[in-house]
């Protein structure tokens, strides 16, 4: 796996994986509208803070890592359908806490309610902090 930064004509690709990845969890609660998923991704999308996870040059995932100045914010991080259960999220986790690190920066995220990732981010680490109306968040201190 490679980790790549993304440029300004990755958007719509990243986004088509994030509505891919989303995909399952977001129709089990009712709630998959495939322009909002690419959307709210798109509105956000600054290349600079975005990777991608290319595998023999296809990219099948990506992350994005927010510096908040005093922790990170894992804004976004999706896999492939195709690619999941293979232990590339373990491996991108390790990453970004590696990068937390050397910083001394506590990681903090948002999963939504309902979603593979909400046990995923648990058995790594991560620690629930509080949850609103539709989703989950977590954080990862270098001492966790």
């Amino acid at each position: 796996m490679e980790f790549i930064k993304a440029n300004q004509d990755d958007g719509h690709m990243l986004a088509d994986i994030r509505a891919a990845a989303m995909k399952s969890s977001l129709e089990a609660l009712g709630r998959y509208d495939e322009m909002r998923v690419r959307s709210r991704f798109l509105d956000s999308f600054v290349p600079s803070d975005t990777v991608k996870l290319v595998s023999d040059s296809s990219t099948f995932g990506f992350y994005v890592l927010r510096d908040k100045r005093n922790h990170f914010y894992l804004d976004h991080l999706y896999i492939g359908p195709s690619f999941q259960g293979r232990e590339l999220g373990k491996a991108v986790l390790e990453r970004v806490k590696k990068e937390a690190l050397a910083k001394s920066y506590m990681i903090r995220l948002g999963a939504l309610k309902g979603s593979k990732a909400n046990s995923f981010y648990q058995s790594n680490g991560f620690t629930k902090t509080h949850e609103d109306e539709f989703d989950i968040y977590y954080e990862w201190a270098p001492t966790n």
